[in-house]
């Protein structure tokens, strides 16, 4: 894997992926996204040669709607997605809330808040446009997560006092456990 058609081609011959967006899809939310760990686990199993998937804790479906930011509409969208696909762990949320949450100013769109994830290798996105093309948003670069590399974005790196939350995230992913082969920065690191 060395590109970002790379990476599409690899999202689109998997059948379940591909499911699991056409589900997210079929809500019509505004500027909606499948990001984070959905990706990102693709991308370093598949670097490592991994047969199996690797569980993910959630799938986080992201949208941006700044006229409707009450939590229990996301848990609306949620349950709908409970019901297309029930096993599935949902966690959907309007980035134009989450800005608050996050004691930020306020985010322009999904992809902007994506932009702010801790690492650069899970501010990935994908999603399914209008034609149902597979679309990747990759706001911090594709480089990182194809070398394997964890570092934090520059979005944690301008705001130190970030840095904590970058450091306890790692501890408590411990992703080398999974992937042996990824190469982690601490927040200070400058390479």
């Amino acid at each position: 894997m060395k590109n970002e058609q790379d990476i599409l081609q690899a999202i689109e011959a998997d059948a379940w992926m591909m499911a699991v967006l056409e589900a997210a899809k079929r809500l019509d939310l505004p500027d909606w996204w499948i990001c984070a760990g959905f990706v990102r686990t693709k991308l370093w199993d598949a670097l490592h040669g991994f047969n199996e998937r690797t569980p993910l804790g959630d799938i986080d479906v992201v949208y941006f709607n700044p006229e409707a930011v009450d939590e229990a509409e996301e848990k609306r969208y949620e349950e709908k997605l409970h019901q297309l696909m029930p096993d599935l762990p949902w966690s959907v949320k309007n980035e134009a809330r989450m800005q608050r949450i996050n004691d930020l100013p306020p985010y322009a769109s999904s992809i902007d808040a994506i932009s702010k994830f801790p690492e650069t290798a899970t501010a990935l996105a994908v999603k399914l446009d209008e034609r149902g093309q597979l679309i990747l948003a990759a706001p911090c670069g594709i480089s990182d997560a194809l070398n394997l590399i964890v570092r934090p974005t520059p979005h944690f790196i301008e705001n130190k006092e970030l840095g904590t939350v970058y450091e306890n995230r790692l501890k408590t992913k411990n992703w080398l456990l999974k992937w042996p082969r990824l190469t982690i920065y601490q927040v200070n690191q400058n390479s």
